[in-house]
């Protein structure tokens, strides 16, 4: 009798430990987390164009009357679902940039020395080899601060491609800053 007790208490204490057991597996992976499914990768023209960008450049850019070497990364992340625009990697002037989807438009983040975050979403470019994008918000921006409000990517083949980009200072939108890029072989 005293042997069937101990069975049935460690059988007992077997189901609590299991019933514990999935209790806390399903706190770390909730029934939401189960039913997401993987959204394909955005396949509409303008990121099939953008992404064709994947790679190393080099580049150059006049600044105050001045020609000065820039080098460019890009490169894929999130399992195709957002785009890396590394400009002057390890430089104290690095800047970040991120281009994703957003329905079927385009969003880009840039992440600048100015030390803000403007928005972009993408707008009406003049030429069909050109993607544009224009200043829709962003953050640690006060009113007057500088930021930038465009940019305007030219596809001239598979390996060049200019990158315009617009800065606005005390309300008003200064000429673009253009960047003319080769790809590394």
């Amino acid at each position: 009798m005293k042997r069937a007790l101990i069975g049935v208490a460690l059988l007992a204490m077997a189901l609590m430990a299991a019933f514990a057991f999935a209790q806390d597996k399903e706190k770390t992976n909730p029934p939401e987390m189960k039913k997401m499914t993987h959204v394909a990768a955005p396949n509409t023209p303008e990121w099939r164009q953008l992404s064709s960008l994947v790679g190393q450049w080099q580049g150059t850019v006049v600044e105050g009357g001045k020609k000065n070497d820039i080098s460019l990364e890009v490169r894929m992340t999130g399992d195709g679902s957002a785009l890396m625009h590394l400009l002057d990697k390890d430089t104290p002037h690095e800047m970040v940039t991120m281009f994703h989807p957003d329905g079927d438009t385009l969003m880009a983040t840039h992440y600048c020395s100015a030390h803000n975050q403007p928005r972009f979403r993408m707008a009406a470019a003049a030429e069909k080899n050109q993607l544009a994008f224009r200043f829709k918000d962003g953050t640690n921006i006060g009113p007057g601060d500088g930021h930038m409000v465009g940019l305007v990517i030219t596809f001239l083949d598979a390996n060049h491609h200019d990158e315009a980009w617009s800065y606005e200072e005390q309300g008003k939108e200064m000429p673009a800053t253009v960047f003319h890029f080769t790809r590394k072989q």
